[in-house]
């Protein structure tokens, strides 16, 4: 089923990443990097499903070109540890289609990102058709109106007015100079360097240390950018992914399927490391199905408890069952309702079993592609490394050979971005953070396993004691014989509706909020089917309309 994963990471130089080379990558494209002089080749690889690059409307129109719009990207940014791009990567629900897909993500980028000045590059992705998911490769810096980038930061002098300091960029300060803020420069007083305003220098003849003014550490962070940046900002990302995957699941009549954004900590849940909670336990009564670990503990020793109630009912109908019309109607109805019982405990105990089962296995199909994708990992890590060890050793002057080697580093680092993506996807499918989370995963189906094999015994124990109660009521049924058809119907037909009622508040009991009346209809159904018993309502009607008619009889015989 759906599940939330949206993960946000950033694109920069300072972790030898380059937007050219991310784009290039989730494009499945070749690319070719102005900055550095690397051409990044990803045209041989597989699972791209649908990409599209979506503009603001200040934008220049010839960056629908992907390799003119990262190549941009990259001039703009001249540090060798600049952040250069914004990545999120989400999970798209299984339950829609390519075209429901597209659908979503131009509805979630348009209201999002390019209404608010983005340049957004989007790929879908789905490699084996069991994870289908988006990379979404935004700008980090805002344009301005004639579609020119903007600063990130802006230099912030401060400056100083009758003892007070405060921040003014250079625009700013043209209009505070009038005002009498003056900006600070170092002077030599004595030995030591200080902070302090021209005027107040020039009263001691201070030298001034150099010409740069005192100023913050950072500057002031351009404040689109700024809030771009923040942790609130991704919040509303978070949680706008999750309301408009919702509307779209609505729509294709999935509402069974919506995703939350919230930790389970702020949805109210409480996830407990025993057999009776966890991933899977949720899974199943999400779908509407008993929960495994906490109904499997919960059928066994319901399932005990039947028997041995069952075993009790049976020894005392054995005891005292006499030649009596009311006595067998009401061992027979009293039969009749411990097999609806139990009949209604094995079809759940089936149903719990086979969902057990299904989800187990998908459980552990995600575990192997856990550990093959932690492998993936661990090899192409190692094979950076030698590829940058041999780069490290490669004279500079061979500048085609540490050309090549950055473009395979590249392309390293890209595909270990992808795998490392889908670790976190799985991660957070198996309702782990860590590899530790997964050993208890691992150790938890164990248990969960052993735990339906015991269930598996208790419910054939059931049907063994099912067969024998349908065997005892045959027996009754024959001696039911001697009594008159209509009087021993009647019998039945008073005592029934109790009997059925007392079968009904026993499940509740044991099912609680699981109990479902429609599961109860289809116990009723199969036992009456297996008895081939129904009631003779018409010889019921006729005896009780015998016992009314036969005072009035009597009374019309005295009267004559």
């Amino acid at each position: 089923m759906a599940i939330y994963h949206l993960e946000a990471k950033a694109v920069s130089r300072g972790s030898g990443r380059s937007a050219v080379a991310a784009a290039a990558y989730m494009s499945c494209s070749e690319i070719h990097n102005e900055y550095d002089g690397v051409t990044h080749d990803f045209t041989r690889k597989r699972g791209l499903v649908w990409q599209q690059i979506f503009l603001p409307k200040n934008a220049p129109p010839e960056w629908t070109d992907r390799s003119v719009l990262w190549n941009a990207v990259e001039a703009a940014e001249k540090s060798k540890d600049s952040r250069l791009a914004r990545e999120l990567v989400v999970a798209l629900p299984i339950e829609l289609d390519k075209m429901q897909w597209i659908k979503l993500l131009m509805e979630y980028i348009r209201k999002n990102f390019v209404a608010d000045g983005m340049c957004a590059d989007i790929a879908i992705h789905d490699t084996d058709g069991h994870n289908p998911h988006a990379h979404i490769l935004l700008t980090v810096r805002p344009l301005d109106d004639k579609g020119k980038w903007q600063n990130k930061t802006e230099k912030e002098y401060l400056c100083v007015k009758s003892g007070e300091e405060k921040g003014f960029t250079s625009s700013e300060f043209v209009s505070a100079k009038s005002k009498g803020w003056e900006k600070q420069y170092q002077y030599f007083v004595g030995k030591k360097k200080v902070y302090m305003p021209p005027s107040e220098a020039e009263k001691h003849g201070y030298e001034r240390v150099n010409k740069y003014p005192k100023s913050t550490r950072f500057g002031r962070q351009n404040p689109i950018a700024a809030r771009w940046n923040s942790d609130e900002q991704l919040v509303v990302w978070r949680e706008q992914w999750a309301q408009i995957t919702n509307k779209h699941l609505d729509e294709a009549n999935h509402s069974d399927a919506h995703i939350d954004h919230r930790s389970h900590a702020d949805r109210g849940l409480d996830e407990q490391p025993t057999i009776h909670e966890g991933y899977v336990a949720r899974t199943i009564e999400q779908k509407g199905f008993v929960a495994d670990r906490c109904a499997i503990n919960r059928q066994i020793k319901a399932d005990n408890a039947l028997l041995r109630e069952l075993k009790a009912a049976m020894k005392k109908i054995s005891q005292t069952v006499k030649n009596t019309l009311p006595a067998l109607a009401e061992a027979m109805e009293t039969l009749r309702e411990k097999m609806i019982v139990l009949r209604y405990h094995i079809q759940i105990g089936n149903a719990v079993s086979r969902e057990g089962k299904r989800t187990i296995q998908a459980e552990k199909a995600t575990l192997a592609r856990y550990t093959a994708v932690g492998e993936q990992i661990t090899a192409k890590k190692k094979e950076r490394k030698e590829l940058q060890n041999k780069k490290k050793s490669t004279p500079v002057l061979r500048i085609a050979i540490q050309r090549d080697l950055s473009r395979q580093i590249a392309e390293l680092t890209e595909e270990l971005e992808e795998l490392k993506s889908e670790k976190l996807r799985l991660l957070k499918e198996l309702k782990c953070t860590d590899d530790n989370g997964v050993l208890k995963v691992q150790s938890e189906i164990t248990k969960i396993e052993t735990a339906l094999a015991t269930l598996a015994k208790a419910e054939k124990k059931n049907i063994s004691k099912l067969n024998k109660a349908i065997q005892r009521y045959k027996d009754l049924k024959k001696q039911s014989a001697a009594f008159d058809k209509g009087e021993f119907a009647a019998a039945r037909l008073r005592i029934r509706p109790e009997k059925q009622l007392s079968a009904e508040n026993k499940l509740q009991s044991a099912y609680g909020k699981n109990f479902s009346i429609r599961s109860l209809f289809t116990a009723i159904h199969e036992t009456d089917r297996t008895l081939n018993d129904s009631i003779d309502l018409a010889a019921a009607k006729e005896f009780e309309y015998r016992q009314h008619e036969q005072p009035r009889s009597k009374t019309s015989g005295l009267t004559k």
